[in-house]
């Protein structure tokens, strides 16, 4: 499977929720949509990383909370604070839930995605429960019984392994990439890493750190 490229003025995103480079790229895209004052659109799509890895391992995001922390304070990345046991080893339903949205719009499924972000990144909160998902999302502002029954009845289900399938043949190298309009994509734009040790183990050296590069890309889809 390929993907399409969106249309003029939208960026498609494939990412993890649980993906801390995701996170802090989406944070600087938005901020320099906010700064230039252009109308892009964010599609959202799922890149899982639990299907390629397993389970999300809690000392992973934990460390990679760390280290990206420093170079993006804004993202808000925190360690996570509540009980081991809360901890959320799947995102599936939330990654899900982000797909469903669009019914609601593009703009709604973006924020729930940020919502979801801001749960688990800075509050801690297991984003793989139904109940939060909904929550946030009401607190996100979408109508909550149509994202209910969109999940309960599964109907987005389907999307979310799509989109495997396509990373999987890799035309997405990653979490995150963006597709412009033009075709091209671009992995993990304006961060460079190496690790300290293993992964998971060790911690991330984030070796260059550039918001310009993700501004480019909002320049270049609204272009």
């Amino acid at each position: 499977m390929t993907h399409t490229p969106p249309p003029p003025g939208t960026i498609q995103v494939w990412s993890d929720l649980l993906c801390p480079f995701a996170t802090v790229a989406l944070h600087r895209l938005r901020a320099a949509r906010d700064r230039l004052g252009v109308d892009v659109q964010l599609d959202h799509h799922v890149f899982a990383l639990e299907l390629f890895d397993g389970p999300h391992p809690r000392r992973g995001t934990d460390t990679e909370a760390v280290g990206l922390g420093q170079v993006e304070p804004g993202a808000e990345l925190r360690v996570w604070t509540a009980a081991d046991d809360l901890y959320p080893h799947t995102v599936l339903l939330a990654a899900e839930a982000v797909l469903a949205a669009k019914e609601q719009g593009l703009a709604a499924s973006e924020a729930l995605d940020g919502g979801l972000r801001r749960a688990f990144w800075t509050q801690s909160r297991s984003i793989s429960h139904r109940a939060v998902i909904l929550d946030v999302a009401g607190r996100a502002g979408l109508d909550v019984p149509a994202l209910a029954d969109a999940l309960d009845d599964g109907r987005h289900r389907r999307r979310l392994f799509d989109d495997h399938a396509v990373a999987e043949t890799d035309a997405i190298a990653g979490s995150p990439t963006f597709v412009l309009p033009d075709g091209s994509a671009v992995t993990n734009p304006g961060i460079d890493v190496h690790w300290q040790g293993e992964w998971a183990v060790g911690f991330p050296v984030v070796d260059r750190s550039d918001p310009v590069e993700v501004a480019d890309l909002v320049r270049r889809a609204a272009a």
